[in-house]
């Protein structure tokens, strides 16, 4: 069956909530007409999605100082305000319960909760900074995969002597940092199979999720094109991207990728499913909520959740 995602209109906050949103039938996702439900919007910046033990969310407004807080009722209140110039990205929470977080304004990996806690994890590597890291997944290890998508030098600013690659990292149990991948044009939204054997890493500038083996000691053989996206074609800036972004799996090993067509459904052999239209292209999004059964879903500003026939995979926090 040849999935359409519907045209993406950038909407108000009265017209996002006055307007009634429904899915597709994704099989074994939700069925037909399953209200997508709208929250809020106005935030400073969507990203980072992550569920909570209390059944809500938070997220990030990586634009902003904030974590924000949404309660299982729907209501949002701030979490954690890290002060100006400490804007984050994505969260995870590591073996310990500390929450990890990635830093926008100094690309790095840092505990910013308990906040008598708070550190420096790393911010580099080899002794070169970072240059945009964007997402992390923590395996069942504590080792940390994650995601940098390369140089981000402000207009006007000449580049670095030694620019930063965009690249796929592990920080492994033992403190030691691989750089596992240097050859994604611009990684973004990455995620483990629920067994572990897998890693996906989005590629934003491309037509596909790519997917790795993993081997026993956390590093990667294998990349594949995995799942072909809807949507891939030229930006404003005349750039080719898919706007492959925040990637999510659900207990059944189904993976969930926020693109500009919406959220890209597929199963775990990258079977296309369906696509599941919103008014504003998604930036991320997770499975949250009582026993994992909402997927929560964040894009410029706003944020949305569907109560879904499936649940998110139980066993890691994201």
């Amino acid at each position: 069956m040849k999935w359409i995602a519907t045209s993406i209109l950038l909407l108000s906050s009265a017209s996002l909530q006055a307007q009634e949103l429904t899915t597709p039938a994704v099989k074994g996702v939700v069925a037909a007409g399953t209200r997508v439900e709208f929250i809020k919007d106005g935030f400073q910046g969507t990203e980072g999605p992550l569920p909570m033990p209390d059944g809500g969310l938070i997220f990030t407004e990586f634009q902003g100082t904030r974590i924000i807080h949404i309660a299982v009722d729907g209501s949002t209140s701030t979490y954690l305000d890290l002060g100006v110039g400490n804007g984050v990205n994505s969260l995870a929470f590591n073996k310990q319960g500390e929450l990890l977080a990635i830093g926008v304004g100094k690309p790095g990996i840092s505990v910013v909760y308990p906040q008598n806690k708070s550190r420096m994890v790393v911010d580099g590597y080899h002794g070169i900074p970072f240059g945009r890291l964007n997402d992390l997944v923590i395996d069942k290890h504590g080792g940390v995969y994650f995601t940098d998508m390369g140089i981000n030098t402000p207009a006007g600013q000449p580049a670095p002597a030694a620019p930063p690659a965009a690249a796929v990292y592990y920080l492994n149990p033992k403190g030691e940092l691989l750089q596992l991948d240097t050859t994604v044009p611009r990684p973004n939204g990455i995620q483990l199979s629920p067994d572990e054997k897998t890693l996906y890493v989005a590629n934003t500038w491309g037509e596909y999720v790519f997917a790795y083996d993993v081997n026993k000691d956390g590093t990667l053989r294998a990349r594949r094109e995995f799942a072909k996206l809807e949507g891939f074609r030229k930006n404003d800036a005349g750039v080719m991207t898919s706007g492959a972004d925040g990637l999510a799996v659900d207990a059944k090993g189904r993976l969930y990728v926020a693109s500009a067509a919406g959220v890209q459904v597929f199963d775990k052999k990258g079977n296309v499913l369906g696509i599941i239209a919103l008014p504003k292209p998604p930036n991320n999004l997770a499975f949250a909520g009582p026993g994992k059964k909402t997927l929560y879903i964040v894009g410029r500003g706003s944020a949305w959740r569907i109560a879904t026939q499936t649940k998110g995979y139980a066993d890691r926090s994201k």
